[in-house]
């Protein structure tokens, strides 16, 4: 039980475990439990670990397993965003939108649901909390301990090329890897501070559902909470920093995701941007300038998701000479090495591709690199994501656009969900998958998908990327029937029916007159 008196140094230190339950005591006891004594250091590291999200932790447990002496340090939860402000809550929120919207369309598919059905916020965020310190001790300090890594609780810092101290400890090592991640991008809009908002690093710690949320931001974080807010039954006001939501995405793809967004009942301000933000009676008042008119919009919460900003100050950089910038991070080659040829970097605080699964990605490069003078390259990544709004939308790959830009002849291949028997029955044909080829051939550029478990498909589309297999192995491969996986093998023989030209069909034809 967390004693009331060491609450508050609690919430200065980490702001997150709020509210103080018996599920976030559980995440905090493993994530940075207040008791831990940290070990003296070694005489010098193999590999110090500045940093314990996905890349410090996979960094770290894998190094210690292949012989190496680690030190892993981390000041915040260990987790990262991941376990703790990030895929693990957030998705736990939209499963329970999902709950709600499978119970509100039930009428669909026959079944009869009595009137009244209604979201308990509390319960949700209840349930969040628990799966959360479910999954913690997958990420604790004593499990890192147990795989021999020694875990320093506290604020890391280089003093030198070759040193880190923590809390007046000196830690010497021979390779050190920085994987300090990235937080929430702060709003330049003036107000703002002031009437206080919520970040994915805080909304997970609401208790009670907004009546009306103004999201400011509409990249993945904001299309994904708004449509889980919106179902939950907050009035949704969606911002997007553009015209459009998604900028990075697929047109065609990004406008199907809106349209569900809109069903669900968000109400999106496309070509408005945001002022100033006033605090009102019990009330925050956002200030829109849109098409040469200025309107007010009064809401409960604003929460903000505009984009990333690396964890590079404080660190010590320039004693230990790593170059690095506030906007871009920690300055890597492509083997994720810095200025410092010892120190290396993974994660969200050097690449542009911010992703749990890419850090894992980058932190397996640099073990390699780091311990094994390997040659393994970032550029060589086939990095797949997806955004987790229903239906979900996920991207392997170069777009159509990204080909031409680098002057390569492309072609692309549609396959609309309502030609999937699987999808129609399930009543989700909404969805489509665009494979983009080289030229003529069936050599996969790259994808999108939009489905509703477009997450857990898109990785057959990178397989056949890492494994160079193309469309005409799709057409191949036998899929399950009914399944939307099918939509894969659609796409092989369609690219198949593009090789049968007038003059093949020709020869074909006469090929089968002769041996009759």
């Amino acid at each position: 039980m967390i004693l009331p008196a060491v609450i508050p140094r609690i919430v200065e230190m980490i702001p997150q475990v709020l509210p103080y339950d018996a599920h976030n005591e559980k995440l905090l006891a493993n994530a940075h439990p207040l008791d831990w004594v940290n070990p003296e250091p070694a005489s010098r590291y193999n590999l110090v670990v500045l940093g314990a999200g996905t890349a410090g932790l996979v960094s770290a447990a894998g190094a210690a397993g292949l012989g190496a002496k680690v030190a892993l340090v981390e000041k915040h939860l260990l987790g990262g965003d991941c376990l703790n402000v990030g895929c693990v809550p957030s998705k736990a929120l939209i499963r329970s939108a999902r709950a709600f919207a499978d119970v509100r369309d039930a009428g669909d598919f026959g079944v009869a649901v009595e009137p009244g059905a209604r979201v308990d916020f509390a319960r949700v965020m209840e349930r969040m909390r628990r799966l959360r310190a479910q999954i913690s001790p997958n990420d604790s300090a004593g499990r890192l301990r147990s795989l021999g890594v020694d875990v320093f609780l506290g604020a890391g810092r280089f003093t030198g090329p070759d040193t880190i101290d923590v809390d007046g400890k000196s830690l010497r090592f021979k390779k050190a890897v920085i994987a300090t991640g990235a937080r929430p991008s702060s709003p330049a809009i003036p107000g703002a501070v002031e009437a206080g908002y919520l970040t994915n690093e805080t909304v997970f710690s609401l208790t009670e559902l907004p009546a009306r949320l103004a999201v400011i931001g509409a990249g993945p974080v904001g299309c994904e909470l708004s449509q889980a807010f919106a179902r939950f039954g907050s009035t949704v006001f969606l911002i997007p920093g553009r015209h459009q939501i998604l900028g990075r995405e697929d047109r065609d793809a990004a406008a199907r995701i809106e349209k569900s967004l809109v069903r669900d009942g968000v109400r999106l301000l496309a070509g408005c941007r945001v002022k100033e933000v006033r605090n009102g009676a019990g009330a925050k008042r956002l200030i829109l300038d849109g098409a040469g008119t200025t309107e007010e919009l009064e809401v409960d919460q604003i929460l903000f998701g505009v984009g990333r900003t690396p964890n590079v100050e404080h660190l010590g950089l320039g004693e230990a000479g790593v170059a690095f910038d506030l906007r871009e991070g920690v300055k890597v080659d492509d083997g994720l090495r810095t200025t410092n040829r010892n120190i290396f970097a993974a994660g969200d605080v050097c690449f542009p591709f911010k992703f749990t699964h890419t850090a894992d990605a980058l932190a397996r490069i640099v073990i390699q690199n780091a311990l094994f003078r390997g040659r393994a390259k970032a550029s060589d990544l086939v990095i797949p994501w997806c955004t987790y709004t229903d239906p979900e939308l996920a991207h392997v790959g170069i777009d159509e656009a990204q080909a031409r830009e680098k002057g390569m002849a492309v072609r692309t291949l549609v396959v609309e969900f309502s030609e999937v028997d699987r999808a129609v029955l399930d009543g989700e044909p909404e969805g489509l998958l665009k494979i983009h080829c080289a030229g003529r051939s069936d050599r996969i550029l790259g994808a999108t998908l939009v489905a509703r478990h477009a997450g857990e498909m898109i990785s057959e589309i990178t397989l056949a990327m890492v494994c160079g297999q193309g469309l005409k192995s799709l057409s191949k491969t036998i899929h399950p029937y009914p399944t939307q996986a099918e939509v894969f093998r659609k796409a092989g023989d369609a690219f198949n029916r593009t090789r049968l030209t007038p003059l093949v069909k020709s020869l074909l034809a006469r090929w089968l007159s002769w041996t009759r």
